[in-house]
């Protein structure tokens, strides 16, 4: 894929506009986790979906209980990681957006020094999924860390 492409379909709210601290804040804001599920919902719904030229096995998040594509690419001249996320499953379009909110268009340094799995504690993620769903997360983590370590 084209760096064109690729920062195309970064462009997103996730990592500018809608942020892991917005994202936080607002959770705050629901009493229960049947509306925050449905907020987690509807993030998903900003993602922008990815062509099927992308929904490649090499873009596949292994370990995912629904298929979960990630395309990422690092950009030199601006160094930041620009990153596209998409799933069948709406609510997997969601938590990635959130991951998206604290690693879309940053640079690889602030990728890596991002306390991730704090911040899915602060928002008591982990203990409103399932054990499949959690995994896969961390699964898509994994890969973007990666990724970031590279660069």
């Amino acid at each position: 894929m084209s760096s064109l492409s690729i920062l195309a379909l970064s462009e997103g709210p996730f990592g500018t506009k809608i942020k892991s601290a917005d994202i936080a804040e607002t959770l705050c804001f629901f009493d229960d986790w049947e509306d925050r599920y449905r907020y987690i919902i509807d993030l998903g719904k900003e993602l922008t979906s990815l062509p099927t030229s992308c929904r490649t096995d090499k873009n596949l998040i292994i370990g995912c209980q629904s298929q979960v594509w990630l395309v990422c690419e690092y950009d030199q001249k601006s160094n930041l990681l620009f990153m596209a996320v998409d799933s069948e499953a709406q609510i997997v379009k969601g938590l990635a957006g959130i991951v998206l909110s604290a690693f879309n268009k940053k640079t690889p340094q602030e990728v890596t020094d991002f306390n991730i799995e704090a911040f899915f504690t602060d928002i008591d993620l982990f203990s409103h999924l399932s054990s499949m769903r959690g995994n896969g997360l961390r699964a898509m983590v994994k890969k973007i860390l990666y990724i970031a370590k590279r660069c």
